[in-house]
């Protein structure tokens, strides 16, 4: 028999989360939850959805890669100028979803959202390979281009500009902090009965915990 899509479902029953179990600081209990991903060998453990809206609403979404997290927040790197850029320059808030899902579980992050420092984007682009780096200053991210030859040729050129040379990295181009307010752990439990513990940023630094009905 052919089944529809109302037809795929997973129990979930590998683990449970509870308030007790959890680090009452975020990050730790992130860290642990990524080194756990990273030890199971999952696939760009660190690949996340990054979520930004326009100053009317208007929503986009797309996949991007978390390169650094400590207290401060998380962060990524992209072309200023790109969509997800301009619209974060518009509205600095993000929102942010991992999905593991060999390990049952998901990470909600939302935040406001702020550029890293020029040294921290320096010492991420210099660590990039030479063609990522180039790659930097041949694509002007999310531009219409007729075809993909020009996007080749322009790579190309700045093969051509830079060869023998250190490539710097464009002024258009850094990091990005993601700054939680809140920070939720989804860890999937049997009957859709999940685990839901949300972390809220109080204004005297601390971090308050509340169960979520799934």
């Amino acid at each position: 028999m052919d089944r529809t899509i109302a037809d795929l479902r997973k129990d979930y029953t590998l683990e449970g989360l509870s308030e007790t179990e959890v680090n009452p600081n975020p990050f730790i209990q992130f860290k642990k939850w990524f080194e756990q991903a990273l030890a199971a060998q999952l696939p760009e453990p660190n690949a996340m959805t990054l979520a930004t809206t326009t100053p009317d609403g208007c929503p986009s979404a797309r996949m991007v890669l978390l390169k650094d997290f400590d207290d401060r927040g998380f962060v990524f790197f992209t072309n200023y100028n790109s969509r997800k850029g301009q619209e974060l320059a518009e509205n600095p808030q993000a929102a942010l979803v991992f999905w593991w899902a060999e390990l049952e579980r998901q990470v909600r992050i939302v935040g406001r959202v702020e550029k890293t420092s020029d040294t921290e984007s320096d010492q991420y682009f210099d660590s990039r390979p030479a063609n990522s780096r180039l790659g930097a200053w041949a694509s002007n991210q999310s531009e219409v281009i007729p075809k993909r030859e020009v996007l080749e040729q322009r790579m190309q050129d700045f093969q051509n500009k830079y060869e023998n040379q250190e490539v710097p990295r464009p002024p258009h181009w850094g990091g990005l902090r993601v700054i939680p307010r809140e920070i939720e752990f989804w860890q999937g439990r049997s009957s859709r009965l999940h685990d839901r513990l949300l972390y809220t940023h109080l204004d005297d630094g601390s971090w308050k915990i509340q169960r979520l009905s799934p």
